[in-house]
């Protein structure tokens, strides 16, 4: 079973960092015939709906929900989330195919970084499994922080553009992720009492509410700047919301103790991941505007296939 499990896990990771890609290459095609890189989100959205790879994109992403949520339904969420820290590195290595060019070293060693570090720190924290749902008054906390969160990430990501943009309105986006996933949650455990209990509740509901405002400021994510500025903001913030959400929402909680150093240890790995990665010529835009030769002193091309 836990074979299973990896391999769901694996492949999740692999369909969302796809579905990232090819939603960031229909974003800079869209720009690149004449679009708007700050207009409006939902103004961008039916411009994009004539985009193959979008469509794809939006598949690919469905696809990545369906096997998490097998993942979940056959492990832990301990185990689980550590696996999906790939999604990472698979974004790098799917985005070297789909855009003919590879990012520089500094950014795959940041990103090892980061996966790595999160990956210790859930390994290390493991969560506890709690409640089957919350207490309503857990979740007007949980639920009014994480709306408080993302409204301030939102207003902050307004006036700046670029990667800025992109890693503000890619934590939003990611909080909101979390939101949905533990809102899953909630309607799942209700569905020990029958369908209709399930049905009769509010939370499937807004569960659909959350996953499409994730939905929509993720595409604000990947159409403002580059991936190796959003894709860590998604991948982390998910990961450690849904730990913060858990603990307030359903009691569920971490290790400590001793467990703390290797913990302490994978935050360092992901502070020094995130300096490294500010630092990496592809946070600048250049690895994923398109299939132009790489420039001197930024990244490498891919050697091309004749195109008909």
């Amino acid at each position: 079973m836990i074979a299973v499990t990896v391999l769901l896990a694996l492949l999740a990771a692999l369909a969302n960092a796809s579905a990232s890609v090819l939603q960031r290459r229909a974003a800079v095609q869209e720009t690149d015939q004449g679009g708007q890189p700050g207009s409006s989100i939902l103004r961008r959205i039916p411009q994009l709906l004539r985009r193959r790879s979008w469509l794809a994109g939006t598949g690919m992403l469905v696809l990545s929900g369906l096997l998490q949520a097998g993942a979940l339904a056959t492990g832990s969420l301990s185990l689980v989330q550590p696996l999906l820290a790939a999604e990472l590195l698979f974004t790098l290595a799917v985005g070297s195919v789909v855009f003919r060019r590879r990012p520089d070293a500094r950014t795959w060693l940041a990103f090892v970084a980061l996966a790595g570090g999160l990956a210790l720190f859930l390994l290390a924290a493991a969560p506890t499994a709690g409640h089957d749902t919350a207490r309503p008054g857990a979740w007007l906390l949980g639920g009014g922080g994480v709306l408080g969160a993302v409204t301030l990430l939102w207003l902050a990501a307004r006036p700046v553009r670029g990667a800025c943009r992109a890693l503000l309105l890619g934590l939003a986006s990611a909080l909101c992720f979390a939101t949905t996933a533990a809102l899953m949650k909630e309607a799942v455990g209700r569905l020990a009492d029958g369908p209709a209990a399930m049905l009769g509740h509010w939370s499937p509901y807004a569960t659909g509410a959350a996953g499409l405002v994730a939905f929509v400021l993720l595409q604000g994510a990947l159409a403002a700047g580059p991936l190796t500025a959003s894709q860590p903001a998604l991948t982390l913030g998910d990961a450690l919301g849904s730990v913060i959400l858990g603990w307030v929402l359903f009691a569920e909680t971490i290790q400590l103790g001793l467990r703390m150093l290797p913990e302490a240890a994978g935050v360092a790995l992901i502070g020094a991941g995130s300096i490294g990665l500010a630092h990496a010529p592809s946070v600048g835009g250049e690895w994923d505007t398109g299939d132009a030769a790489a420039r001197p002193g930024s990244t490498t091309a891919l050697p091309r296939t004749p195109r008909r």
